[in-house]
C-alpha cells in the first residue's frame, strides 16, 4: 500500500517546474537544478554545465560556488566538454566511450552511474546540461521524469540568459558536433574559393565594316527596289527619290537656257551695227553660261535620284514601308549593305556594373530564343565614356569579334553577353553589389 504522505512524482515535477520559473537569475536556477532536483530522483552528485563562452562548470551540488582551479571541477569540465559534442541527447553516460584520461579518473570523482541531461529549448542548441550521478542504475521512469524536467530547465535557462554575441554563437555552433563543424568549414572554404567576376550586358550582332547608304540629296523616297536582307551586287538599284520637283526644275532650267541663248544671239547680231549691243554681248554670254550650269546641275541631280549598291552584300534595313513617302535630307542614313559573313558584337556594359574589361578579354553571347546556343567573342575596344542607350540607361559600348571556328550569328540577332573579368573570392563576388550600394549610401 502506498504511503499517502509521500509526494507523488507528478507533484514533485510540477513543484520543480514552478521553482525554475520563479528563479530570478541563472545562479538561482543553477542552485535549484543541482540541489532541489533531489525531490524528483535520488542522486549523490549533480553538476550544472553552462555552454556560455568556452563552457564552464557553473554549479555543483553541496557547494555555494565551484572553484574553477579545483581538480574535481577541472576533471568535470573535461568530461562535460566531451559529452557536449559526443552525446547530444539525454541518457546514461557510457564510460567505455570516454577518452582515456577522463575514463581513468572516473572512479575517483563520480559514482558508477551518471545521467546526462542537455538543457535545450525545442530544437535549438542546448544552453547547458545537467549531470546527475549515483551508485545504482537509473530506472526508465526516472529517465522519463528527468527528461521532462530538463526541458523545463532549458526554457527557464534560455529566458534568463543574455543575448549571446556573434562570437559566442560561432563558438556554440562549432561545439555542436562534427557534422556542423564540417559544414561550417566547407562554407568557409567555399567563401574563399576563387571564381571569375562576370557581368551581364545587352548585346546585338552588327555588320563589320558595312557600307552606309545615305540620301544623295534632299527629297522624298518614292520607292524601294530591294527587300530587307536581300542579296545585292554592285550596281543593283536600292531605292529612288521622287523626281516630280526635279523634273519641274529641269524644265524651267531648259527654258531659261533657251531664253538666254536667244538673247545672246540677238545681241550678237546687233553688235555688228550698234556699239551698245557690243557692250552687252559679254553680259549675255555670262547669263547663258549660268543658266547652262543650272540645267547641268539639275540633270546631274536627276541622275542621282536612283541609288545603287557600290559593293556586294545584303541590304540591311527594317521595312521599306517605314521609308516610302518619308522626306529625307542630304546625307541621311537610309540602309546598310553588309557582308553576312563579316559580323561583330556590340554590347552595352551598364555603368553601375562596370568591370575592368580590356581588349583581349573574353565574353559569351547567349542569343534570345536559342537557349542551347552560345557564341564566344574577344573584346576589341571599350569606350572611355558612357552614353545613354536607346533603353534609357547609362552604359559603355563594348565591341568584340567572334572567335573563328564557330557558326557566324545572324546580323541583328540580340541577346545577353556575359563579360568575364578577373578572379576573386566567392564571398566578394556575392557581396560586390551590396557593398557598392552600402558604400554609396554611407559615403566612405
Amino acid at each position: 500500500m502506498n504511503n499517502p504522505e509521500a509526494p507523488s512524482p507528478l507533484l514533485g515535477l510540477l513543484q520543480l517546474q514552478r521553482r525554475a520559473r520563479e528563479a530570478a537569475t541563472p545562479e538561482a536556477l543553477g542552485f535549484v537544478m543541482v540541489n532541489e532536483t533531489l525531490q524528483l530522483a535520488r542522486y549523490r552528485q549533480a553538476v550544472w554545465w553552462s555552454t556560455a563562452g568556452l563552457g564552464r562548470v557553473a554549479a555543483v551540488s553541496g557547494l555555494p560556488q565551484p572553484d574553477p582551479n579545483a581538480p574535481y571541477v577541472q576533471w568535470m569540465a573535461s568530461l562535460c566538454r566531451h559529452l557536449t559534442g559526443a552525446q547530444p541527447e539525454a541518457g546514461e553516460v557510457d564510460g567505455a566511450a570516454l577518452p582515456d584520461g577522463v575514463r581513468a579518473d572516473w572512479a575517483e570523482w563520480l559514482p558508477a552511474h551518471a545521467l546526462w541531461l542537455p538543457l535545450r529549448r525545442d530544437a535549438h542548441a542546448p544552453d547547458g546540461a545537467l549531470l546527475l550521478a549515483r551508485d545504482e542504475a537509473w530506472a526508465p521512469h526516472d529517465l522519463a521524469l528527468l527528461r521532462e524536467l530538463s526541458h523545463a530547465y532549458g526554457h527557464a535557462l534560455h529566458a534568463l540568459q543574455p543575448q549571446r554575441t556573434w562570437r559566442e554563437r560561432l563558438l556554440g555552433a562549432l561545439r555542436a558536433g562534427k557534422t556542423r563543424r564540417r559544414l561550417l568549414i566547407v562554407a568557409l572554404l567555399a567563401c574563399v574559393c576563387p571564381v571569375r567576376l562576370s557581368v551581364l550586358a545587352q548585346a546585338e550582332v552588327v555588320p563589320q565594316d558595312p557600307f552606309i547608304v545615305r540620301s544623295p540629296l534632299d527629297g522624298v523616297i518614292d520607292r524601294f527596289d530591294v527587300r530587307p536582307n536581300q542579296p545585292v551586287k554592285p550596281g543593283t538599284p536600292l531605292f529612288s527619290l521622287d523626281t516630280t520637283a526635279l523634273r519641274a526644275r529641269m524644265e524651267l532650267a531648259r527654258k531659261a537656257v533657251d531664253t538666254a541663248q536667244e538673247e545672246y544671239r540677238q545681241s550678237a547680231q546687233s553688235a555688228v551695227t550698234s556699239d551698245k549691243s557690243r557692250a552687252e554681248i559679254a553680259l549675255r554670254r555670262g547669263k547663258l553660261q549660268e543658266k547652262a550650269v543650272e540645267m547641268d546641275y539639275t540633270a546631274e541631280q536627276l541622275d542621282r535620284v536612283q541609288v545603287k549598291a557600290d559593293r556586294a552584300g545584303i541590304a540591311v534595313f527594317a521595312d521599306s514601308g517605314d521609308w516610302v513617302g518619308k522626306a529625307v535630307t542630304l546625307g541621311e542614313r537610309v540602309l546598310q549593305v553588309a557582308d553576312p559573313m563579316k559580323v561583330e558584337l556590340v554590347a552595352w556594359l551598364p555603368a553601375a556594373d562596370l568591370l575592368p574589361v580590356a581588349p583581349g578579354d573574353t565574353l559569351t553571347l547567349y542569343p534570345q530564343g536559342s537557349p542551347l546556343q552560345s557564341f564566344d567573342a574577344t573584346v576589341l575596344s571599350v569606350a572611355y565614356r558612357a552614353e545613354v542607350t536607346r533603353d534609357g540607361f547609362v552604359a559603355y559600348r563594348v565591341k568584340a569579334s567572334f572567335t573563328a571556328g564557330q557558326p557566324v550569328p545572324r546580323i541583328g540577332q540580340q541577346g545577353t553577353a556575359r563579360l568575364h573579368g578577373a578572379w576573386a573570392p566567392l564571398a566578394y563576388v556575392a557581396l560586390r553589389r551590396p557593398l557598392a550600394v552600402m558604400r554609396q549610401w554611407l559615403g566612405w
